[in-house]
């Protein structure tokens, strides 16, 4: 008998791997912070200790931007795995990459600037590229597999 490889399970499979990806970001978040606080642009943080004025975007802190991506992620990696929400998480998850893309263009200024390391420039001159895919991924999902005739993905 042979085996026959469906448009619906390509997309299963796809949808599985990216939400595996997300879920295991999601982990990184709470795990450890730290790596991703240079994706999260200073005029976006707010500062508590009067060092520095806060802007009207300033609405959390650094970690509270970062467990609520983390956050984000965990809920789309999710709502990646269910059918019927997997074109709204898909939608979003496109979204949430694209946005994250200001994140890591400031880190990747921030790398070459006076106080970045060789290490930060080099982490971030590929994380930033990496995006590119992540977003086309992501916007691959958000239309429904074709199927049986008469039934939707």
């Amino acid at each position: 008998m042979p085996f026959t490889w469906s448009a619906r399970a390509t997309q299963t499979l796809s949808a599985a791997a990216l939400s595996a990806l997300l879920l295991a970001s999601a982990m990184k978040h709470f795990r450890d912070p730290a790596f991703f606080h240079q994706m999260v642009p200073d005029f976006l943080c707010r500062d508590d200790s009067g060092a520095r004025p806060n802007g009207p975007c300033a609405v959390m802190t650094r970690d509270e931007w970062v467990a609520l991506s983390g956050l984000l992620e965990a809920g789309a990696a999710v709502g990646l795995l269910v059918p019927a929400t997997r074109r709204a998480s898909a939608w979003g998850v496109t979204a949430m990459f694209t946005v994250f893309v200001a994140g890591h263009v400031d880190a990747l200024r921030r790398a070459y600037g006076p106080d970045g390391t060789a290490g930060q420039r080099k982490v971030h001159s590929v994380r930033l590229p990496l995006q590119v895919p992540l977003i086309l991924w992501a916007w691959s999902l958000r239309r429904p597999a074709p199927g049986p005739v008469g039934q939707w993905a």
